[in-house]
C-alpha cells in the first residue's frame, strides 16, 4: 500500500515549506483530499498542510481501510505505515502533527501510535481510537502527546461503543484537549474549527526541536 504523492494538496510551494510545522491531513471514508483542505484558512499560517489522499477505491471517493466484512486489524497499520513511508520523503520539519476526520481519524491515531517519536500532536475530528493494543502504546503513556478530540453530540456515524473507549485510551495515552459539541452531527462546526486553531497556536508557541 503507498500513498500517491501526486495526489497531495500542499497549503504552500515547495520553496516556502523549509523550517516550519507540518500538520497531515487525512480525509473520511469516501471522501478525498480535497474536501476540508480549506479548513487551512481557520488555522495557523506558520502551518504548512499536506491533505492527503486514501490509496483505496470507496465507491466516488477513497478510503484508508475497508468498513465491510474484508477489514483485517493489519490493513489499518498497513495504511497508517504507508503514511509513515509517505512522511519518509518529505524534508525535515521542526514539528509534525495529524488531523484526521472520522475513519482518517482512526489512521491519524493509528500512525501516532506505530511511531510515537515521529508525530508530535494529534486531531481526531468526529472520529475514534482503533480499540486494540498497538506498538507505540506502553511509550505513550509516558509522553502523552497532545491531541484535540472533537465531536458532537448527535453524531450518529461513529458506533457508540467507540467514545468510551476512545476517552478511554486517551486519557491514558494523551495530553487531552475534549470538546463536545451540542446539536453536532457527523461534520465540523464554525466552533470546532475556532477550538482546533485556539489548540494549534497553543503547539506552536512550544513546538519542539528536532
Amino acid at each position: 500500500m503507498k500513498i500517491d504523492p501526486a495526489r497531495v494538496l500542499w497549503s504552500a510551494p515547495e520553496s516556502e515549506r523549509s523550517g516550519r510545522p507540518l500538520l497531515i491531513m487525512l480525509h473520511g471514508h469516501g471522501s478525498n483530499e480535497q474536501v476540508g483542505f480549506d479548513f487551512r484558512h481557520q488555522l495557523p499560517g506558520e502551518l504548512v498542510i499536506a491533505s492527503i489522499r486514501a490509496p483505496l477505491q470507496a465507491g466516488g471517493g477513497y478510503a484508508w481501510f475497508p468498513l465491510d466484512a474484508s477489514l483485517a486489524l493489519h490493513q489499518i497499520d498497513d495504511v497508517s505505515h504507508a503514511v509513515l513511508a509517505w512522511l519518509d520523503d518529505q524534508p525535515p520539519a521542526p514539528s509534525v502533527g495529524v488531523l484526521g476526520f472520522s475513519q482518517g481519524a482512526a489512521t491519524g491515531m493509528q500512525t501516532l501510535r506505530l511511531a510515537p517519536e515521529r508525530i508530535d500532536c494529534g486531531v481526531v475530528l468526529s472520529g475514534f481510537v482503533v480499540p486494540v493494543p498497538a506498538r507505540g502504546d506502553e511509550v505513550l503513556t509516558g509522553t502523552r502527546p497532545p491531541v484535540f478530540w472533537g465531536r458532537g453530540d448527535r453524531d450518529s456515524i461513529i458506533p457508540s461503543f467507540l467514545i468510551p473507549l476512545t476517552s478511554t485510551w486517551l486519557r491514558q495515552h494523551a495530553t487531552l484537549t475534549e470538546r463536545v459539541y451540542p446539536g453536532l452531527g457527523h461534520y465540523v462546526s464554525a466552533a470546532e474549527l475556532s477550538d482546533l486553531g485556539d489548540f494549534l497556536t497553543s503547539r506552536l508557541s512550544r513546538q519542539p526541536q528536532r
